[in-house]
Parts: C-alpha cells; sequence; structure tokens
C-alpha cells in the first residue's frame, strides 16, 4: 500500500470515527477532538476540522498538521488550540498512540470528577484493570507547558481519565481507540449507576486482574479448557463500518 493509499484508508477510518461518537451521543457539539498519525517519520496527523459538527466530518474536510500546529496542506478550517495541545504532546511522544480520542460525555466527565476514579464495578470496567492514569486539571489545555505533565503522567497506558474535565483513549489504530472509548464510556455510565443505587461489590484484586489479562493478553498461556476470543473487537469495528454504510455513507467523501 503507498502512501496516498495508506492516508487515504487512515482519513476513512477516522472519518468513520467521528460518525460513530456522534451516532453514540459521545459529542460535546464542535468540540472534543479524535486524531490519527500518518505514517513516516514527520509525525503529521489528522484533527477535525474546527466549527464542523462530527456528523459533518467527512475523509477529505480532515485537516492534517505537524506537530507545531502547522498545516501541512491548504485547508479553509482552523484546529481546535487545546485539541493541538493535548494530541501533538502525545502523537510527539508515543509511537504506539497512532490514535488519540477525547471525550466530555456527562458519565466520562462524572467519573473523572471522583476521588475513586474508575472502579472494576462490572466486567465492561475491569478490561481496564490497571490501565488508567490520571491527569489533574489545569484549566482549558491551551497551555503548552501543560504537554510534559500531560504525557508523563499519561506513561504507557491506553486511557487518560482528565480529572474534571473528561476522558482520554489510546489505541495503535482507529478501531482500538474507539472502542476503548466506547466501553469507557459505558463502564462509567454502570459505575455511576451502581453508586446511585446502593453499596458497591467488588471483585478480588486477583479476579479483576484475570479479566483484564482475558480481554487483552491474548498471547498469554492458556489453562486447559479456556478458550480466547482474540478476534472479537475487529469483529466489532467491521460490523460498526457496516452500519455506518446503511446510516451514514458519506463518511468516505
Amino acid at each position: 500500500m503507498n502512501p496516498t493509499e495508506t492516508e487515504l484508508r487512515l482519513r476513512q477510518e477516522l472519518a468513520a470515527c467521528y460518525r460513530l461518537i456522534a451516532h453514540f451521543r459521545m459529542t460535546d457539539l464542535i468540540f472534543t477532538h479524535i486524531s490519527v498519525r500518518i505514517p513516516g517519520p514527520e509525525h503529521h496527523f489528522l484533527i477535525n476540522p474546527y466549527g464542523l459538527m462530527f456528523d459533518e466530518i467527512t475523509a477529505s474536510n480532515l485537516v492534517k498538521i505537524d506537530l507545531q500546529g502547522n498545516a501541512v496542506e491548504p485547508s479553509p478550517y482552523p484546529v481546535n488550540p487545546a485539541g493541538f495541545v493535548i494530541h501533538s504532546a502525545i502523537h510527539g511522544a508515543r509511537e504506539d498512540a497512532r490514535c488519540v480520542l477525547h471525550t466530555h460525555t456527562k458519565a466520562g466527565c462524572a467519573v473523572a470528577a471522583l476521588k475513586c476514579g474508575l472502579l472494576p464495578v462490572n466486567q465492561i470496567s475491569m478490561e481496564f484493570y490497571g490501565k488508567v492514569a490520571y491527569h489533574d486539571y489545569e484549566g482549558v489545555a491551551l497551555d503548552m507547558d501543560e504537554q510534559q505533565r500531560l504525557v508523563a503522567d499519561l506513561g504507557n497506558k491506553p486511557v487518560l481519565m482528565l480529572r474534571n474535565h473528561g476522558l482520554l483513549t489510546v489505541g495503535e489504530n482507529v478501531s482500538e481507540a474507539f472502542l476503548r472509548m466506547y466501553y469507557l464510556e459505558k463502564a462509567c455510565e454502570i459505575q455511576l449507576a451502581a453508586q446511585a443505587a446502593g453499596e458497591i461489590v467488588l471483585p478480588s484484586d486477583a479476579v479483576c486482574a484475570h479479566t483484564e489479562r482475558q480481554f487483552n493478553d491474548h498471547a498469554r498461556q492458556l489453562k486447559e479448557g479456556e478458550l480466547t476470543d482474540s478476534g472479537a473487537m475487529q469483529l466489532a469495528w467491521k460490523a460498526l463500518l457496516r452500519m455506518l454504510e446503511r446510516v451514514a455513507p458519506d463518511y468516505r467523501d
């Protein structure tokens, strides 16, 4: 696959991700942002055109910028400055963070404001057991000095809870970042419902750690009689793309 074909594929995957975030009501009008890095030493990445709703985003209107926030190609659209601060920091620091996804949902913001953070309340939340980092709130992310602290707090983890702010996931590809966010959002919703209902029962640390490995470590040694479901997330992503072809096929444009 040549560079042009690779970029087109990434543009379509990222546009699909924006449409899915809109479809599942995880948007904040024109705010928040999702980015994907284009392979190459330049660390160029694609991000949303600032001012468009997520259901207006297509493969062709995504904006390509560098780590300094400069447009790489002509575009009639600006880039959200807070999006640039957050995403350029992570893309510049983490080679494996090819896709970075940030949201301001009600459930995500609520759990990010809880002292306890995300709890292993349910099987869904145990996917993230030991995988969540936290970054204290410093104000709207417009200060370039915050980049170093944000990257240090994220470390090598796939999930960052921005205290008093929102959620962030990273992935080696768009589908991984999206599905992490989809289930992180569900985990937050379940936790808030459980906390509102009464006293919570939490599994042991050993059970939580075992469940996290079942979700994430498909190369682990299986015990006799244990099965694995290593292809589940790609099956889910393909199903989501089929849904988009029915409800919003113009994302490819």
